[in-house]
């Protein structure tokens, strides 16, 4: 279990992360929650831009998840074709479609252990699921998250389950589902992964990342 000293600066850090990013959520546009599982596919090795300009031809050809696990998968290819590796992408989506239509009828539950049931579906994608389409806690670990969370001395984990476990012990659940996201964009917009902008992090105080004295321009105190 965390100390006290640690859910502070576990508390420290989301609180400067709420002052920086009052309204958080996903860039990614959709309307239900399987259109939030297929978008989330497709934005895979490309910006959420480039799939919001993609997205309304696809629901507006597929609807339904019945729609789009019958369909043409040559069709889909062409709808989809700017988001990159459009095959296997292709190949997931109507995939995940037939799941939803014949596991759930076309409606998602809103459990995570009926989620990652789903082709393609892993707890990270079930998550995010869970905290934007009904706000139920939940913490959603990807590599910003991972790369943030262990830069901040939140976690010593490399395991993105494990990872999850820390935060949730740090974190009491009411805030779970506002974490991830804020996470998530404070990865692109300051922690890059080769980049990360130490010298005008908010953070900076509460970081235990070795190289950001270095990155920074700084001597350590």
């Amino acid at each position: 279990m965390p100390t006290a000293t640690e859910r502070g600066k576990a508390r420290a850090v989301l609180n400067r992360l709420r002052n920086r990013y009052p309204e958080i959520g996903t860039a990614l546009e959709y309307e239900s929650a399987w259109q939030l599982l297929v978008v989330t596919v497709l934005s895979a090795q490309t910006t959420d831009e480039n799939v919001n300009r993609v997205a309304p031809a696809l629901f507006d050809r597929y609807p339904t998840p019945e729609a789009l696990a019958d369909a043409n998968p040559e069709e889909v290819e062409e709808i989809v074709f700017s988001t990159g590796f459009y095959r296997q992408k292709t190949k997931s989506i109507i995939q995940l479609s037939k799941d939803v239509d014949e596991l759930f009828d076309g409606e998602l539950p809103a459990d995570l252990d009926e989620l990652v049931k789903l082709h393609g579906v892993g707890r990270k994608t079930a998550s995010v699921v869970l905290a934007e389409v009904w706000d139920i806690p939940a913490i959603a670990v990807d590599t910003h998250v991972n790369r943030v969370a262990g830069r901040l001395g939140l976690t010593n984990n490399t395991n993105p389950v494990k990872i999850e476990k820390d935060l949730m012990a740090l974190y009491p659940e009411r805030d779970w589902s506002g974490i991830s996201m804020r996470f998530i964009q404070f990865g692109r917009d300051t922690c890059d992964a080769k980049r990360p902008e130490c010298g005008n992090c908010v953070l900076f105080s509460l970081c235990t990342w070795p190289e950001r004295f270095a990155v920074a321009g700084r001597r350590p105190r």
